[in-house]
C-alpha cells in the first residue's frame, strides 16, 4: 500500500516575468534595440509550489490570474510539475500579474511590474466548503505575504481554525515598510511559523537594528513574546536562525559558489514547507530548506534554479 505524499497548500502571488537584454538602457524617450527575449511564468506563489512538488509533495496553489494567455501559460506550467490549480483563480477584469525587465550589457536591470490580478484576491476566493476541506486535509499552509493584507489574514485564520501549520513569509514591501502606524495586522503575530529575512523581522518587532545574529535573536525572542509559534529569520549568506520559546539555534551556510540570488528565497520557504509537511521537526526543516536556498544560488535563473529533492538530500550529506 502506497503512503500518502504530504500535502502543502502554498498562497501565494504568480505573474509572467519578461525580460529585454540590451547594450545600454534608453535614455528619456530614445529608442534602443534588444539582443533578446524571454517571457517565462514567475511568483513567488508559483515558485514555492513547484519547489515543494519538487521535493514530493502533493501541492495545491492558491492564486489569481487574469483570463489571457498569460494565465493559461501559468496553469500549463504549473500543471507540468504536478501543482493542482484548482484554486488558481481568474479576474473578471485584470490582467495577470507581469514583471518587464530591461537587462543592459553589465548585468544591470531596471524593472516594471504590474501586480495584476494578484491584487483581485479576496477574502470571498477562499471562503466556502471546497477551500475549508482543502485546508483541513494539509499537512502545512505555506502564506506569501506579498498579497493583499485582508486576504493574508483570512488565509492565516482559516488555517488557525483547521490547526493545519501556518508558514508565513512575511514579504513585506516598501510602501509597508514606511506605514505609519508602526504595526500589522495582528494575524501575522500568530503563525506557527514565521520566516523573515533580517530587515522585515526588525519592521515586524518595530526595531531598528544593526544586522547581526546576536542582534537576530532579540527580535526573534520580541517576535515570539508577541505570539508567533517560531521564527525563522534568513540572513543570506549568514545562514539562518532559529528562536523557539525554548532556545535559538544558528544554521550555518551551506558553502556554494554564489551564481544568482533570484529566488533562492522561494527555494527556502518551499523546501522548508514539504520538510514540515513529513513531520521533520523545525530545526532539521531549516537545515534542509538552507540546503535548497543555497543549490538555486548556485544557478541561474528562477524556475530552472530550483533543485530537486535528491540534489538536497546529496547536498546534505556533505554535512560533517
Amino acid at each position: 500500500m502506497t503512503a500518502a505524499k504530504p500535502k502543502v497548500v502554498v498562497i501565494g502571488s504568480v505573474c509572467v516575468d519578461m525580460a529585454i537584454r540590451c547594450q545600454e538602457f534608453p535614455a528619456g524617450s530614445e529608442v534602443v534595440f534588444g539582443s533578446g527575449f524571454s517571457c517565462t511564468p514567475a511568483g513567488s506563489g508559483l515558485n514555492q509550489a513547484i519547489q515543494a512538488a519538487l521535493c514530493g509533495c502533493e501541492v495545491y496553489l492558491v492564486a489569481k490570474v487574469g483570463k489571457d494567455h498569460f494565465g493559461q501559460m501559468i496553469k500549463s506550467n504549473l500543471a507540468d510539475f504536478g501543482v493542482n490549480c484548482d484554486f488558481v483563480f481568474e479576474a473578471e477584469a485584470k490582467n495577470t500579474g507581469a514583471a518587464v525587465s530591461f537587462v543592459n550589457s553589465t548585468g544591470a536591470n531596471r524593472t516594471i511590474v504590474s501586480e495584476g490580478a494578484n491584487r483581485a484576491l479576496c477574502p470571498g476566493d477562499i471562503k466556502g466548503a471546497e477551500f475549508e476541506k482543502l485546508i483541513s486535509s494539509a499537512n502545512v499552509c505555506l502564506i506569501n505575504g506579498q498579497l493583499p493584507h485582508d486576504f493574508v489574514c483570512s488565509a492565516i485564520r482559516a488555517g488557525k481554525l483547521s490547526r493545519t501549520k501556518v508558514i508565513l513569509d512575511p514579504a513585506l514591501s516598501g510602501e509597508q515598510f514606511q506605514r505609519q502606524s508602526g504595526q500589522l495586522p495582528m494575524d501575522y503575530y500568530t503563525a506557527d511559523i514565521l520566516v523573515p529575512n533580517f530587515a522585515e523581522a526588525a519592521e515586524l518587532s518595530s526595531s531598528a537594528q544593526n544586522h547581526n545574529i546576536h542582534n537576530a535573536k532579540l527580535i526573534g525572542s520580541d517576535l515570539i513574546a508577541r505570539g508567533v509559534g517560531c521564527v525563522v529569520i534568513t540572513l543570506g549568506r549568514r545562514g539562518a536562525l532559529v528562536i523557539n520559546k525554548d532556545d535559538a539555534r544558528h544554521i550555518p551556510p551551506f558553502e556554494v559558489k554564489f551564481v544568482d540570488h533570484t529566488a533562492c528565497g522561494d527555494a527556502f520557504d518551499g523546501a522548508l514547507a514539504a520538510s514540515c509537511a513529513v513531520g521533520d521537526e523545525i530545526k532539521k526543516a531549516v537545515k534542509f530548506a538552507s540546503a535548497a536556498g543555497a543549490l538555486a544560488c548556485s544557478k541561474f535563473g528562477s524556475q530552472e534554479s530550483l533543485p530537486k529533492k535528491e540534489e538536497i538530500i546529496e547536498l546534505l550529506q556533505t554535512l560533517p
